[in-house]
């Protein structure tokens, strides 16, 4: 027989939550994280909440590269809504199984290399995908198709891993990881698309505006979208 009631009553209503909904189900590709890394979850779940503080207040706000979408709530917390897209169907799905319809997030495939996501949002954010772009005509294609997918007073967030912490990646993180750049590199590439480029370093789960070599993820938030 399942225990029902808790010792300390402060504790119950997590009990009362598991019976009214269940439990929640990690998504596919962080329930992967979890059994293979779990730390590596702790900094992922620690970039959205980055992007939940910079991005508070937003009423539309869309995700490019969202995976199985499931660190979303984190986000929801302090914006309106949130849209996720992502190249890969396998993620998409899974997170559309998985959707609360409560919830004020939806989710499509789409390939952002082919144009921009329609219709425009207050902000955009793109964590770990840019670096999968390779250099040259497809970071392009990438940059204009996120600039034209916001509003003109937009603001977008880019996060990718320092050039300098792929000589500790794993084989298999090197093999995808065609396009990571150093701090000075990405804020010259991102200023041909905004006006204003602001970087900043993260190791482990902390962000700071330290020395950027030594860090193992850049952010970028970026305002003034050039069209």
């Amino acid at each position: 027989m399942k225990i029902s009631t808790t010792v300390e009553p402060q504790y119950q209503f997590h009990v009362d939550l598991r019976e009214q909904y269940g439990l929640v189900q990690l998504g596919i590709e962080k329930s992967g994280a979890w059994r293979v890394d779990p730390r590596r979850l702790l900094f992922c779940l620690s970039r959205y909440k980055f992007v939940a503080k910079m991005l508070s207040g937003s009423n539309r706000v869309l995700e490019l590269g969202c995976g199985d979408g499931w660190p979303l709530p984190i986000v929801l917390q302090e914006v309106k809504h949130v849209h996720g897209v992502d190249i890969d169907p396998v993620f998409i799905e899974d997170a559309l199984e998985r959707l609360d319809p409560t919830s004020r997030c939806s989710f499509a495939v789409h390939d952002i290399l082919t144009g921009p996501v329609a219709p425009e949002f207050d902000a955009v954010f793109s964590l770990d995908v840019l670096e999968h772009i390779a250099e040259h005509d497809d970071e392009k294609k990438f940059m204009r198709n996120l600039v034209a997918s916001i509003a003109d007073r937009g603001v977008a967030i880019i996060g990718i891993p320092s050039y300098e912490s792929q000589q500790y990646a794993s084989p298999a993180s090197k093999a995808g990881h065609i396009n990571c750049k150093k701090g000075p590199d990405l804020k010259a590439f991102l200023g041909n698309y905004f006006d204003h480029v602001f970087i900043f370093s993260m190791n482990d789960e902390v962000i700071h505006t330290g020395f950027h070599p030594m860090a193992q993820y850049l952010f970028a938030l970026c305002t003034g979208p050039r069209r």
